[in-house]
């Protein structure tokens, strides 16, 4: 037996797996995956679901499934589906006298610190109202998720799970787990169990089984296990098809493959950690160990600055940190010239000691 004992769960429930083969939503699946979610609840364990299959599901309703489709006719696709798929959640669970909540999120919810902090507010607030939040990636209006592809939002999930405070996410997939091999092609495949670390060998097993339906893969999958081991939540890939799998999962049933929770970081540091940096700081030698010795960034020790960015975003720092800037991109070169006239004046000081960005909003990527 594994010991987990969540309080909170993110479950993310991948194209393939919510849909039957016609592409349409698998209402038994939903009411199953209903009744898991209520039984926990009842238990004081919180649930988010991220469901994929908007896509999938307004594909078949179209008439469009098997068809090549660009960017525009998938988030057509994307606007019919999503109306099917939540008025099917909101179906399974009011069988159990729950409600439903509809979150649909881009990389900006997570990227802008005020958006993010709404977002986890409205979370606490369904949670309070006993309301089950189901999240999905906006298709509709989201060019770059779909062009440079969520992962069938496994990417998405582990980014929840790291922001709500989630101690377990379960992907829930139509594979056994992670296998050495392609268990497709080799029959001698054996599923790995227990993962501790992300080697280099874990990415390389790693195989991108995909359809049309479908843009995830096993290795979507690895980069959400990154994101979740380092925000300190345990994550579980899993056959979404066993007989009540949830449950078992969350008991500490050995299904499925376990990647263990790893790093703890505070609610800030993983927001850094994860955000999309708006731009770029390059700094120079002496600045970049003074951030690895957890100082602060000054403006004498930058050389440059990449990309538009306000004060109060996050940016990468070098080439090993990221941090929020105090200052936009159109004031650090004002800092910088300054402290390069006051270099060159000879007197051997240098006033302009400005924190750019403070050692309390620095992460190290590689620590």
């Amino acid at each position: 037996m594994r010991d987990l004992n969540p309080k909170r769960i993110v479950v993310k429930i991948g194209t393939n797996t919510i849909c039957k083969k016609d592409g349409t939503v698998d209402n038994e699946f939903l009411d199953r995956i209903a009744r898991q979610i209520v039984e926990l609840d009842k238990k004081r364990v919180q649930s988010i679901i991220v469901t994929s299959g908007a896509i999938g599901s307004g594909s078949s309703e179209l008439g469009l499934d098997g068809k090549n489709k660009n960017l525009a006719m998938k988030q057509a696709c994307a606007a019919v589906g999503q109306a099917a798929l939540m008025m099917a959640w909101r179906d399974a669970f009011r069988k159990y006298g729950k409600c439903v909540g509809q979150v649909l999120l881009t990389y900006g919810a997570f990227s802008e610190r005020a958006r993010y902090l709404n977002l986890k507010k409205t979370m606490d607030e369904l949670f309070r109202l006993d309301a089950i939040p189901i999240v999905n990636e906006n298709d509709v209006i989201a060019t770059d998720e779909i062009a440079e592809g969520f992962g069938d939002n496994d990417k998405l999930s582990a980014l929840v799970a790291s922001k709500m405070d989630a101690d377990l996410l379960i992907l829930l997939t139509d594979v056994d787990g992670l296998f050495d091999r392609n268990p497709d092609a080799d029959k001698d495949a054996k599923m790995i169990s227990l993962v501790d670390e992300i080697t280099k060998d874990i990415e390389r097993i790693a195989g991108s089984k995909k359809d049309e339906r479908s843009v995830g893969g096993m290795r979507t999958k690895i980069g959400a296990a990154k994101v979740a081991m380092a925000s300190g939540c345990n994550m579980v890939i899993a056959n979404g098809k066993l007989n009540d799998v949830i449950l078992r999962v969350v008991r500490g049933e050995e299904i499925g493959t376990l990647f263990t929770a790893k790093a703890h970081y505070t609610n800030k540091e993983r927001w850094i950690l994860f955000a999309g940096p708006r731009g770029k700081i390059l700094v120079d030698e002496g600045a970049e160990k003074a951030l690895q010795a957890g100082k602060s960034l000054l403006p004498c020790g930058i050389i440059g600055v990449e990309g538009k960015f306000k004060e109060g975003e996050v940016v990468r720092l070098g080439n090993h940190a990221k941090g929020i800037t105090n200052f936009s991109s159109s004031e650090i070169p004002v800092l910088m010239q300054k402290c390069k006239l006051e270099k060159e004046s000879g007197n051997g000081k240098v006033t302009n000691d400005k924190v750019v960005v403070s050692n309390q909003n620095i992460i190290m990527l590689d620590r």
